[in-house]
C-alpha cells in the first residue's frame, strides 16, 4: 500500500516534466525566432509574422508545443475542476494549434489577408481570449490549498493575462479599422508589443497552473504520511486507543 501511495505522486510529478519542458522549448524557440530577426519591429510587428523571415519554422514548432502542452493541463485537470473552466482551456488549446498550422501574412498585409493569415488570425484571437477566460473560472479550483505562494502568484498572473489581452484587443481592433494609429515615436502601432506581453503571461500561468496540478498528490502523500508516522509512534496496542482510531470506529459502527 506504501509502494502505491508513494508511486501516485511520483507518476503525477513526473506527467507534468513533459509539459513544462514544452512550454519552454516554446518559449525559447520564440526567443530565439526574435533574436534571429533583428530587422523586424518587435515593437509594431506581431510574432506571427517572424514564420516568413530567418528560421521561421520555428515558431510554429513554438505554438505547436504549447498546445500540446495545454492539451496535457486541461486533462490533467480532470471533470471535477469545473467544465466551464475546462472547456475554455481547451478552446485555448484548439486555438493555439490551428494558429501553428496556418501561417500569417508577410509583415504588411493588414488589409489584403490571405485565407491562411484569416485563420491564423480568428484562431489566435480566440485562444488569446480564451486563456485569461479559463484562468478566471479556474482560480478557485486549482489545487494550491497547500500553497499559498502559488495561489497569490496564479491570481497575479490571470490579472496581467486579462490586461494584457484587454490592450492587445484595443491594438489589433485598430489596426484592422483603417489604423494604425496608436503609435508612439517612430513605432505606427503597438501591437506587437502587447501581443508580446500576452504570451508572457500565458505562458507563465500555464507553467504555474502544471505546477499546481503536479504537486497535488505531494500534498496528499504528505498528510498520509503524517497519519501513519503518528499511528507508528504510539504503538499498535496504544493506537486502539487513539482518538482518532476511536472516531474511525465510530464511524464504522454507525455505518
Amino acid at each position: 500500500m506504501a509502494m502505491t501511495r508513494t508511486a501516485r505522486p511520483a507518476r503525477t510529478a513526473a506527467g507534468v516534466r513533459a509539459p513544462l519542458a514544452l512550454i519552454g522549448v516554446g518559449a525559447l524557440a520564440m526567443v530565439a525566432v526574435e533574436m534571429l530577426n533583428p530587422e523586424y519591429d518587435l515593437v509594431s510587428e506581431t510574432l506571427s509574422r517572424y514564420v516568413h523571415g530567418t528560421a521561421g519554422g520555428l515558431l510554429p514548432a513554438a505554438l505547436l508545443a504549447v498546445g500540446a502542452a495545454s492539451a496535457v493541463l486541461a486533462a490533467r485537470l480532470g471533470p471535477g475542476t469545473g467544465r466551464a473552466g475546462r472547456a475554455a482551456l481547451v478552446v485555448w488549446t484548439l486555438g493555439i494549434l490551428v494558429a501553428g498550422l496556418f501561417p500569417a501574412d508577410p509583415p504588411g498585409h493588414w488589409h489584403r489577408p490571405s485565407p491562411s493569415e484569416l485563420v491564423h488570425g480568428n484562431a489566435a484571437f480566440l485562444a488569446f481570449a480564451a486563456l485569461p477566460t479559463a484562468a478566471v473560472l479556474l482560480r478557485r479550483r486549482m489545487p494550491t490549498a497547500h500553497r499559498p505562494g502559488l495561489r497569490t502568484a496564479l491570481k497575479a498572473l490571470t490579472r496581467a493575462s486579462i490586461t494584457t489581452t484587454t490592450v492587445l484587443a484595443v491594438f489589433l481592433i485598430d489596426v484592422m479599422d483603417g489604423g494604425p494609429s496608436l503609435g508612439l515615436g517612430s513605432a505606427p502601432t503597438l501591437v506587437g508589443l502587447a501581443e508580446r506581453l500576452v504570451i508572457a503571461a500565458d505562458l507563465a500561468w500555464l507553467a504555474l497552473a502544471l505546477v499546481a496540478v503536479g504537486g497535488e498528490g505531494k500534498a496528499g502523500t504528505a498528510g498520509t504520511a503524517g497519519t501513519a508516522d503518528m499511528a507508528g509512534a504510539v504503538g499498535p496496542s496504544d493506537a486502539v486507543n487513539h482518538p482518532a482510531a476511536r472516531a474511525e470506529a465510530g464511524q464504522d459502527r454507525h455505518a
